[in-house]
């Protein structure tokens, strides 16, 4: 019986369509690529601050000391910093970038401030100089880092500015919540 299975699984995977030979398949003209476009370039202040405008937010470049370059965000929700670090001589191929916003309300106690940080994996607060609460974003910037990356780091961003202002509204019911 077993020997007769393997004989029809035989014949069946030596049947006609396996003993034709197989007609080589008509070449295609090859299709030229398109040319390159020039690559985004994280690691360029100018080059994020185009990818904030085509979002609709404004940006203006301030103070920053050697190799680095700050930038003022402004967005219809409101407003943040940039600060690029480790820049080249040029303002250019910058290693990291910071976001980071302070919020006009009395700050959370150091104890809450604490807390806080650890319910959080990429935003950091803090209490300012002027005592009012801060927050902060950071990341490394890469050569290879896409325009879709960027946009990633950007909605985190978001997220840690959402998280923040809920915190700094109620501090105990957002430990409370999150912890």
């Amino acid at each position: 019986m077993r020997l007769a299975l393997f004989a029809i699984l035989a014949v069946l995977a030596t049947g006609p369509a396996a003993a034709a030979p197989a007609k080589p398949a008509a070449a295609k003209p090859a299709t030229p690529k398109p040319p390159a476009k020039p690559g985004f370039e994280a690691r360029d202040p100018a080059a994020i601050a185009a990818l904030l405008a085509g979002a609709g937010a404004k940006t203006e470049s301030a103070r920053g000391g050697e190799g680095q370059v700050a930038l003022k965000v402004v967005t219809p929700g409101g407003g943040f910093g940039m600060q690029f670090a480790n820049c080249d001589a040029k303002g250019k191929a910058c290693a990291g970038v910071a976001f980071s916003t302070g919020f006009d309300r009395q700050a959370p106690t150091l104890a809450q401030m604490n807390l806080f940080n650890r319910t959080q994996f990429a935003c950091r607060g803090f209490t300012g100089e002027d005592g009012k609460p801060n927050v902060m974003y950071s990341t490394l910037l890469t050569s290879r880092m896409t325009a879709e990356d960027m946009k990633q780091h950007l909605g985190v961003w978001q997220g840690c500015l959402g998280a923040f202002a809920q915190f700094t509204r109620d501090p105990a019911g957002f430990l409370a919540a999150n912890s």
